[in-house]
């Protein structure tokens, strides 16, 4: 058997990632908690409920069994319907619950990347018009600024926005996402006033905090041609690449926002990376087609034979990996793969699929690009949106009617590729066989 390990740089950031909504439970000031108690909104009408229970303090042992596997960052939200429950209070109690969660992540010797928007506003905010009001900008600045006026002694790694491309998608465009609209217009409104307000926070952390670092979490979608030789397939790919993948680096780069059939001048947002985070799950095929008006004249369907997770949500694609990390070295930043795993209960995929876009990562440090960190998505099985119980990422199986916690092999895995720093062929051996002879080939 062949005796190697594809090794990481010294200072790699090992971790998991989650957001506040997923795992505290009861945030009942959240437009998420009003949404899912309408009916159809969330798969199975699943309620997110006590979620992982964090908010009643569950985050301390998951944080430990973390740090016990040898993760040495992790990366959460904070939440603003907890922290601001109205236009004109703070809440100190809540802004002290995170205090102690960040020194505790300290203790552990864990680096944290909080998230300061991840998909959930607070009521009285949608109730003056979400994201589609200008004023947003104004406000999420203020609660930035409060934010890390009290948490800058421990955090120096920012994440302003997670995934604001799939978010105005969703919630603007597709509509089953809180407000449920489905208006171009508003799309477009939202994603300017999101770019605005990224702008705005990145601005506001360095006036406080010079030495942060500071960014937004893209959810990359690898998008190729159905067949290369039709100028068709080839135009609608590259296009709905451009939407989705490009138009908040890109302005966040250079003061710009284009999107079809709009434009606008961002000046602020100009310069407002320091480094790239990097969302990845899959990787489509994409297909012009005059039927599907309402995904922009295109099909978009797997690779025929590529291995798909349980609920035919996502395909193990780790040439998607390599192709988003293409991209992401493309705005010449640091690189943190803030997200990336794959749901799957039975814990038969994920060994598979963590070894193979793990060794697409090392291929891209191996060729010097400035891939810093990987945050796997996730800990313990969280609430999953408008999936809501229906899809589990977490290395540890959580079960909602008793909160107990149930340690995958996955974890395992996962422990001694942070231990390691690196992954070994006896590791995939022996937790991944069936890819052995692919990554370490005679």
């Amino acid at each position: 058997m062949a005796q190697a390990t594809f090794h990481f740089p010294r200072g790699f950031l090992w971790g998991t990632a989650t957001a506040s909504y997923q795992v505290e439970g009861n945030n009942t000031n959240s437009n998420w908690y009003a949404w899912e108690a309408q009916p159809g909104h969330i798969l199975n009408d699943d309620k997110s409920g006590l979620a992982c229970d964090w908010w009643n303090g569950r985050w301390r042992e998951d944080l430990l069994r973390a740090a016990e596997a040898g993760q040495n960052a992790h990366r959460f939200s904070i939440e603003w319907s907890r922290i601001q429950p109205t236009a004109d209070s703070w809440d100190e109690s809540a802004l002290d619950r995170y205090l102690e969660m960040l020194r505790y992540i300290e203790e552990l010797g864990m680096m944290p990347l909080v998230t300061l928007h991840h998909f959930s506003d607070p009521l009285w905010l949608v109730e003056m018009g979400g994201w589609e009001n200008p004023a947003v900008v104004g406000y999420f600045e203020k609660f930035v600024k409060r934010t890390v006026e009290v948490f800058k002694d421990y955090v120096t790694l920012w994440c302003t926005l997670n995934e604001p491309n799939g978010l105005a998608l969703l919630a603007y465009l597709s509509g089953i996402w809180p407000p449920g609209h489905k208006n171009i217009g508003e799309y477009y409104q939202v994603t300017y006033n999101l770019l605005r307000g990224h702008a705005a926070a990145y601005h506001a952390i360095h006036a406080l905090q010079p030495e942060a670092r500071v960014g937004m979490a893209i959810n990359y979608r690898s998008m190729v041609p159905a067949h290369t030789w039709s100028p068709l397939d080839r135009w609608i790919s590259r296009t709905q690449s451009g939407i989705l993948n490009n138009a908040f680096p890109n302005a966040a780069r250079n003061g710009w926002l284009r999107l079809p059939f709009f434009r606008r001048r961002i000046p602020e947002a100009k310069g407002t990376q320091d480094y790239i985070g990097l969302n990845y799950y899959t990787r489509d095929q994409v297909a012009f087609s005059l039927l599907h008006s309402n995904q922009i004249f295109s099909k978009h369907y797997f690779r025929k034979g590529v291995e798909v997770s349980p609920t035919g949500f996502l395909a193990n694609e780790p040439l998607g990996m390599w192709e988003a990390l293409q991209w992401a070295r493309s705005y010449s930043l640091p690189i943190l793969v803030t997200e990336n795993g794959v749901e799957d209960p039975e814990d038969r995929l994920r060994p598979r699929y963590l070894a193979e876009h793990l060794h697409q990562i090392w291929r891209a440090v191996n060729f010097n690009w400035p891939v810093k960190g990987y945050f796997h998505w996730t800990l313990v099985d969280n609430f999953e949106w408008e999936r809501g119980w229906s899809q589990r990422f977490g290395l540890w199986e959580l079960d909602t009617s008793t909160q107990g916690r149930r340690k995958r092999a996955s974890a395992d895995f996962f422990a001694e590729i942070c231990r390691e720093n690196g992954l070994s062929a006896e590791m995939v051996a022996r937790y991944a066989p069936e890819v052995f002879t692919l990554l370490f080939p005679n």
